[in-house]
């Protein structure tokens, strides 16, 4: 599994958007994006005038770090997607948005997609009853997503799930708290996927 050793706030920083990496930190006015919205460095402040590549570059990069993804991880992915009829773009984002890591996450079982992660390489997480420690992977329709029953006992989780009680939940996934179960009634549309990306310049971006 790929590592991410740099401050994830900068992240946000350099996209001038919050990409959600350190999960209710995020929501708070300690959130770095809120006290100094611009690029980090010397010459942050300075206005830059990007076009072209360097457009693409950004979207590109939003979208991997939003994910919490190395490079190959990401054109992996795009290279899945391009095969698979449809619109590329939001085909991508459809599959990235199903990872197992994203869909713990998005339902308030974790602090963050690094977090998810963690839980899921440690064998918390179960899918249709099965162990799986692999983040990367896609959930389907009607796939169950819960956790191992000894976790689901956990103090520290159950008051993480009780804590994100009132966590808004995409539509095409149904929750289960009292269970700590998440069923994927259906594929996520691109409005179903709030992310400020343009996916299409991803997509202008590899196809070069």
């Amino acid at each position: 599994m790929g590592r991410h050793n740099d401050h994830t706030c900068r992240y946000c920083r350099v996209e001038r958007t919050k990409l959600f990496l350190k999960g209710h930190k995020c929501l708070t006015d300690k959130c770095p994006v809120e006290r100094r919205p611009y690029p980090p460095g010397e010459h942050g402040r300075a206005r830059r005038r990007i076009l072209g590549y360097g457009i693409q570059l950004r979207e590109k990069q939003k979208l991997k770090r939003y994910y919490s993804m190395t490079e190959s991880q990401f054109r992996l992915f795009f290279k899945r997607a391009e095969r698979k009829k449809g619109i590329t773009g939001e085909t991508l984002l459809s599959m990235l948005e199903r990872r197992l890591d994203n869909v713990v996450f998005l339902v308030g079982f974790s602090h963050s997609r690094a977090h998810s992660r963690q839980l899921i390489t440690h064998g918390h997480i179960r899918v249709n009853g099965r162990k799986v420690d692999i983040p990367s992977m896609l959930v389907g329709k009607e796939d169950l997503v819960s956790f191992r029953e000894k976790s689901a006992k956990h103090d520290e989780l159950s008051a993480l799930v009780d804590a994100n009680k009132n966590k808004e939940v995409p539509p095409w996934l149904e929750v289960d708290r009292d269970s700590k179960q998440v069923r994927v009634v259906s594929f996520p549309t691109r409005e179903d996927i709030p992310i400020p990306v343009e996916e299409h310049l991803v997509v202008e971006l590899y196809s070069k």
